[in-house]
Order: structure tokens, then C-alpha cells, then sequence
């Protein structure tokens, strides 16, 4: 549904050309429109397919062209296949669009080559009192704000009320005792069915990793000079790591432990009705009850619980920020546009759509959805991975995260060897 995850989750190295990308047109641009002088020209648009609804972006644009009879809005809708290179090439040449859409993961990259305009100073025009605080980490680069943020989403437990009631649940888990408590409840009451679990959990699902890495106050990697140094063979994070083993132990998953949980598609899992619950994104539910329908009204959410009792554990952020090309020619027009998207009034409208907005703390419009506004209250929490501009390089190949879990999983590496291997594979992506 949201393709932007896509983007989020399988971010590929950008490689972008420098010569000539950083160009003074957008500042110039910007000066000649400051003050009382009238905006004029084209504002041109590049937003992701399945980003915001219809009727959010021609309200958005009929409402940004009364207001500023001298611009005409030129919105495209991009597809993310092929979008890395579109966005390469149109960065790097004299007319760019104004105002584009980019993955929080890919950010830093091209912030890095100097082909994004620096929105340090515009934080205030932008509701920056209200950005969501992990997305925002997001568009950051260098002490600077290249990215503002549009909007995220986060994941979360989803569960079979019908089945935690017969088996004499009646609380969702509020901490890792009782969530593992569950799931021996859970055991007890269907495990005769060989088909049964009562967590579906692959063994490659490093989003929910990080929850665990995070909540035992551990990290991926911390910033160290122009790079980062991995920190996946601290003492915290390998808890993270033991907490994971622990539930997959526990659970009894029939997931496999070399693949994550796109391979097969968990909601499609979990429609089957043989699963319990699974950590992952509300919209998944919809993939779900294509297989059965009654799935829908089955089905609540929890926030990924804390070994801290009454705590929700950290969770990733995947989304998108808003930027404006450093060539732009109608940088004045681009911010004015953005100031408006990142108006309540349309943060209202992505809540309404399902996502957590990035400009707003008012996430009302997600309070009907059961599992919308479950995501919404744990996004408060949420954070993004290292700001590296080569992060794209961890997850679109050999991402030794993934490696790290399944060496561990079954049993061919010990704790300390598969985190001290992957911190090692880490470094050499990330480091300098």
C-alpha cells in the first residue's frame, strides 16, 4: 500500500555526480523573491505514488495557487521504481524540480553531494516546534536540515483478540514478561494444532531488532568524525539480539530464519488463521483479510512492549521528507509550498490517510483506527537509522544485520562472534 516502505527498507548507494549539482541558481533564486516581492512563475512537484491522497494534493495546490496568483503548480506524481536514478539525474542538471519527496534513508546521501538546499533556517516557517523528532533526525547532515519531514509510519504487534480471550489474556502485554507470558498462554491453548503460532517471527525482521537494540539502550552505530562507528557488539545491543532468539525460541515460529518478513509475505501468514500475532505495519491487515475478511474485526494492535513494565520499546521510522533541489530556479516558491504542506491543516489530512504525520503532533485523525492509532502513540518514540549517506549501501546488498540474526538464529556463529562480525561488516560500509 505504501510504496514509500520500499524505499525506507531497501534503500540502494546513490551515486551521484557532483560536478555542477551544488549551483548558486537556488540562492539567487531566493534572494530575488524575499520581502514583499510577488512569487511568480512555475513551482514544479515531484511527489511519490501513494504519498497523499487526491483530494489532500488538489486542495493543497488549488489553495497554494489563490494564494499566490503568480505561480502555477506543476504536480507530478513519480513511481518509485526507477525513482533513485530519476531524482540522480535530475539533481545533477540546470532545471530540477522544485520540491521533491525522499526517502528518510536516502536523505543524508544526497544531502552529503550538496545537491539539496539547506532548510537550517526555515525550521520555524515549517512548524519545526512540532516535527516528529526520529524523522527529523532523518533529514539532518552535517549539523545542517536538508530534509523536512512529511510523514512516517512505525510498526507495531498485531493481534487475534478472539484468540488472546480464549486463551485468558485480557490485557495486550505492556513489558517482555508478559509478552513472553502470552505467548505461553497462547502455546497452551492451541499449540495441539501443529500449524499454530503464536508469533510469526523471521528471523531477518531487523526493524523490530532495533526496538529490542534501542530499549537496551544499545545502537546500531554512533556518529565518530565524518563517519560512524558500529556499535553492534556492545553489551546492550547484544541483549537486543538475545531478547529476538528469546521470542523466536519462545514462540515456536515456523518462520524462516534466512529471510525477513517480505519472504513470504507475513501478512499473507497471518491470514491464513493459524497466527497469533506479528510485528509489522497496520496497513498489513488490509493484505491480510484479503484471505479472510473476518480478519478485520478480529484484529488490534499493541505497541512493541519494553522490558521496562509499562514502556513501549523504541521503534524505527520509515517515511519520507520534503526537499528543495540546491538548483532549483524557484526556491521562495518551493518553501512556501512546503510551509503549506506542513500546515495542520494537511498534516490533519496524511493522519486521516493512515500515516503519522511529520509536521504535527496532532495525530486525531488516526484515533479511529484501531491500529493507526496504536502506531501513532509509539512514533513518539521512534528513531532513524545512523544518518550515514552511505547507508543505502547496508540495506540494498549484504546487510550485515541480516547475516548477524541468521548466523545467530541457527546456531552457526555464537553471540559474540556473529556481532563482532557484522560490527566489522558494519564499519566497512559505514565508517568513513
Amino acid at each position: 500500500m505504501k510504496r514509500w516502505l520500499k524505499l525506507a527498507a531497501g534503500a540502494a548507494a546513490l551515486t551521484l555526480a557532483t560536478a555542477g549539482c551544488a549551483g548558486s541558481s537556488g540562492s539567487d533564486t531566493a534572494a530575488s523573491s524575499s520581502g514583499n516581492a510577488p512569487l511568480s512563475g512555475t513551482v514544479t512537484v515531484w511527489l511519490m505514488t501513494g504519498s497523499a491522497p487526491t483530494t489532500l494534493t488538489d486542495a493543497l495546490n488549488k489553495e497554494f495557487e489563490a494564494a499566490h496568483p503568480g505561480v502555477k503548480v506543476k504536480y507530478e506524481i513519480q513511481q518509485w521504481d526507477g525513482i533513485q536514478q530519476k531524482l540522480t539525474t535530475a539533481l545533477a542538471g540546470g532545471t530540477p524540480p522544485d520540491v521533491i519527496e525522499v526517502g528518510n534513508t536516502q536523505t543524508p546521501a544526497f544531502a552529503s553531494q550538496g545537491v539539496l538546499t539547506d532548510l537550517s533556517g526555515d525550521k520555524d516557517s515549517f512548524n519545526g516546534a512540532q516535527w516528529l523528532k526520529g524523522l527529523a533526525a532523518s533529514g539532518e547532515y552535517d549539523g545542517k536540515t536538508y530534509g523536512v519531514p512529511f510523514y512516517a509510519a512505525n510498526r507495531e504487534v498485531i493481534y487475534r483478540k478472539d484468540m488472546f480471550e480464549q486463551a485468558g489474556i485480557t490485557q495486550p502485554p505492556t513489558s517482555n514478561t508478559e509478552w513472553l507470558d502470552a505467548i505461553t498462554k497462547l502455546k497452551a491453548k492451541f499449540g495441539s494444532d501443529p500449524d499454530f503460532q503464536a508469533l510469526y517471527m523471521p528471523g531477518q525482521n531487523w526493524y523490530a531488532l532495533l526496538s529490542f537494540i534501542w530499549d537496551n539502550g544499545g545502537d546500531i552505530a554512533k556518529p565518530a568524525g565524518k563517519g560512524f562507528k558500529s556499535t553492534l557488539d556492545t553489551p546492550e545491543a547484544k541483549a537486543g539480539l538475545e531478547f529476538y532468539k528469546q521470542l523466536v525460541d519462545a514462540s515456536g515460529t515456523k518462520a524462516p530464519k534466512d529471510a525477513d518478513e517480505a519472504k513470504p509475505q507475513q501478512a499473507t501468514v497471518y491470514g491464513a488463521g493459524k497466527v497469533a500475532m506479528m510485528i509489522g505495519l497496520p496497513w498489513e491487515l488490509a493484505t491480510a483479510a484479503k484471505t479472510d475478511a473476518s480478519l478485520t474485526g478480529k484484529t488490534a494492535a499493541f505497541a512493541i512492549p519494553s522490558k521496562n513494565a509499562g514502556q513501549s520499546a523504541p521503534v524505527f521510522l520509515g517515511g519520507s521528507n520534503l526537499a528543495i533541489p540546491a538548483n532549483s530556479k524557484n526556491v521562495a516558491a518551493a518553501k512556501e509550498y512546503i510551509k503549506l504542506l506542513s500546515s495542520a491543516k494537511y498534516q490533519g489530512q496524511l493522519a486521516a490517510a493512515g500515516v503519522v504525520p511529520g509536521t504535527s503532533t496532532d495525530t486525531s485523525g488516526l484515533a479511529k483506527d484501531p491500529l493507526g492509532s496504536v502506531m501513532a502513540k509509539a512514533s513518539a518514540n521512534g528513531k532513524a537509522v545512523p544518518a550515514s549517506p552511505k547507508w543505502g549501501d547496508v540495506e540494498s546488498g549484504q546487510n550485515p544485520i541480516k547475516d548477524m540474526l541468521t548466523a545467530y538464529l541457527t546456531g552457526k556463529k555464537t553471540l559474540d562472534q556473529a556481532t563482532a562480525d557484522a560490527n566489522a561488516a558494519l564499519d566497512k560500509l559505514i565508517g568513513g
